[in-house]
């Protein structure tokens, strides 16, 4: 099978040419788009991506012994990640995370989002941007920097956020093993809250290979925000990880924390931290001056490390705790503790914390969020 990905290059000849979209508006009739999967490649290691959610489907790279393996879960085709609700791999917006009782209140103007996580909204509404179509600006297969970049414009009240929104995101291959995940985003006619995030599920031993508790986890976050059992909102709080269970500090195993985080009832991460060292700049106000290092994963089998680096005020540490018996790529079956995510992105529920960094961009502002990847063996 990796064999067979080597050789593709430049868009595979997927076409999904009954897959629709409802217009907005409740209008009956559709309109049909084409959606493709596109490959980047630079020797050993490749990357596929498609337009629907501009998703990022497959990551192959040597392991220590130069095998070549797939580190993110996902499906094999377009149809499945239209149908899946995992957002595996998606680009979540407007906001990503939830908002508590889908609604806050921007300038004197109360707003109503669409409810998707009980009273919440999360993700964006049950049409966030990880399931529309997206269209492809550019596309550079091979060569030294083989990129994509996609682009959607959100139109005014979209899943009931307000103002008209252009967005971009590229994914680029660099040397020596470096996949960069650059998001902007422009508010074209009304201040609008925007969170983007990636969903990328890590497993570096290779998807469908069995969980990741064994995999050592460094995170660069010394505070992290306490959220309520029941709904998963934060309190308000930010809190230090210091003597308690989200202490990732210092490289420890996935296993051993949250075995840690069981005993206190907690069936595993889904936790927002405050990466160390960020601030607000100017004239971008959501995003660091330069990016900073955020984590730090190892998987021993495998002899796999990935260091993230973002620009970001949080990043959500997610254990894949809602998996069960999802079946993905090449058949595999992803089970609970399947996968890990690192989704640097705005606080969750922001817009109804004043304390926490802002997540308003106003006409004319550009939202900017930049990950870095950076793979060894």
């Amino acid at each position: 099978m990796a064999r067979a990905l080597r050789r593709r290059l430049g868009v595979l000849a997927v076409c999904l040419a009954a897959l629709c979209l409802c217009l907005p508006g409740g209008a009956a009739a559709a309109e049909r788009k084409a959606v493709g999967v596109y490959e980047l490649k630079r020797g050993d290691f490749s990357i596929r991506v498609t337009n629907w959610g501009a998703t990022l489907m497959s990551v192959i790279l040597p392991d220590s012994r130069g095998n070549l393996g797939d580190v993110v879960l996902g499906y094999d085709t377009v149809a499945e990640y239209v149908n899946g609700t995992a957002y595996f791999g998606g680009l979540i917006g407007r906001v990503a995370n939830r908002i508590a009782g889908a609604r806050f209140t921007l300038d004197g103007k109360a707003y109503r989002l669409y409810r998707n996580d009980g009273n919440n909204s999360l993700h964006g509404g049950h049409r966030g941007f990880s399931k529309v179509i997206w269209t492809v600006k550019e596309h550079v297969g091979g060569g030294d920097s083989p990129y994509i970049t996609l682009y959607y414009h959100s139109f005014d009240g979209e899943q009931g956020f307000p103002g008209d929104l252009d967005v971009y995101v590229t994914y680029q291959l660099s040397a020596p093993h470096v996949l960069s995940v650059r998001m902007n985003a422009t508010a074209l006619s009304r201040a609008t809250p925007v969170n983007l995030a990636h969903h990328a599920y890590w497993n570096l031993a290779g998807h469908g290979t069995g969980d990741i508790l064994g995999e050592k986890v460094q995170l660069f976050a010394s505070r992290y925000t306490p959220v309520d059992a029941a709904s998963l909102i934060p309190t308000g709080a930010v809190a230090p990880v210091a003597g308690t269970p989200y202490d990732l500090r210092t490289p420890a195993t996935v296993g051993a924390r949250v075995a840690d985080l069981l005993r206190r009832g907690v069936t595993g991460f889904d936790t927002n931290y405050a990466v160390d060292g960020w601030r607000a700049s100017s004239p971008s106000p959501l995003s660091s001056p330069q990016l900073l290092r955020v984590a730090i994963v190892r998987d021993g089998a495998s002899g796999r490390s990935m260091e993230l680096w973002a620009d970001q005020p949080g990043v959500q540490f997610y254990t894949s705790n809602g998996l069960a018996g999802e079946r993905g790529k090449a058949g595999k079956v992803y089970g609970r503790y399947g996968a890990l995510c690192l989704e640097t992105q705005g606080f969750p529920d922001a817009v109804n914390h004043p304390n926490f960094p802002s997540q308003i961009v106003r006409p004319g502002q550009v939202y900017k969020h930049n990950m870095v990847f950076k793979f060894s063996f």
